[in-house]
């Protein structure tokens, strides 16, 4: 499907590039979802901010989740029903930007985050229950899904074999089951990355930089920096 058949189609998920070509300079595509941070400097522009986004939300029948603490409104957009970042997701994120600026929140992408958790495991469907149970979330695809987004969702993988020579993971002697996945947007892995090197950890691999770069802290328990760049 064509950017500009997917741009039509309320039901069609966008890709990363067609999000780019959508130009929203506040937002950020972060796993399968649109994120952005407004700044409002203080708890009542927030809470005005929250109740015009809440209005351009039930006029568009398209529903974000929103974060509001004293000083900024964070804004979380997905398609549900599909899985995915739509046409709905965009235009609704024109409306919430337009609202933010006439409010006088400015947009701040950096730092933006998602955090996913993963577990080696050759068995992970067998695991599955008792993660969701003791994070109070639902198995979704055979994966812990909390709907509330309290916790992060937590995913499964085989482990990769020592020998394996294509595996981005170089082993060493440190055995670590649980690593965790940062998504940033974009235009941020590279910085990120930097800090991390810059406050004591070490690159693992950057085998497939720019999707993840693999690091560890200085004990060597490792975790990946991951972007939407370069995947299908």
């Amino acid at each position: 499907m064509s950017q500009s058949d997917a741009a039509s189609d309320p039901r069609a998920r966008l890709s990363h590039d067609d999000l780019l070509a959508a130009g929203l300079a506040d937002w950020r595509k972060l796993v399968d979802r649109l994120k952005a941070r407004f700044r409002t400097g203080d708890f009542a522009t927030g809470l005005e901010l929250v109740d015009r986004v809440g209005a351009a939300a039930e006029e568009a029948d398209h529903h974000p989740d929103v974060s509001l603490t004293y000083s900024e409104v964070i804004v979380t957009l997905r398609s549900h029903d599909v899985g995915g970042i739509t046409s709905r997701d965009v235009d609704l994120a024109r409306r919430i930007s337009e609202i933010a600026a006439g409010l006088g929140a400015a947009a701040d992408t950096t730092g933006l985050t998602q955090l996913e958790a993963g577990l080696d495991t050759p068995d992970g469907s067998r695991l599955a229950p008792f993660y969701a149970a003791l994070l109070g979330a639902e198995v979704k695809d055979g994966e812990p899904v909390d709907p509330s987004g309290q916790v992060p969702t937590i995913w499964f993988q085989e482990p990769a074999e020592p020998e394996d020579a294509g595996s981005p993971l170089p082993p060493d002697d440190h055995e670590q089951r649980w690593h965790l996945d940062v998504w940033v947007p974009h235009d941020e892995g590279e910085r990120r990355l930097a800090a991390v090197l810059a406050a004591g950890g070490r690159l693992v691999s950057d085998a497939e930089a720019p999707s993840f770069w693999v690091v560890a802290d200085a004990d060597g328990n490792r975790s990946c920096i991951c972007t939407p760049l370069d995947r299908s």
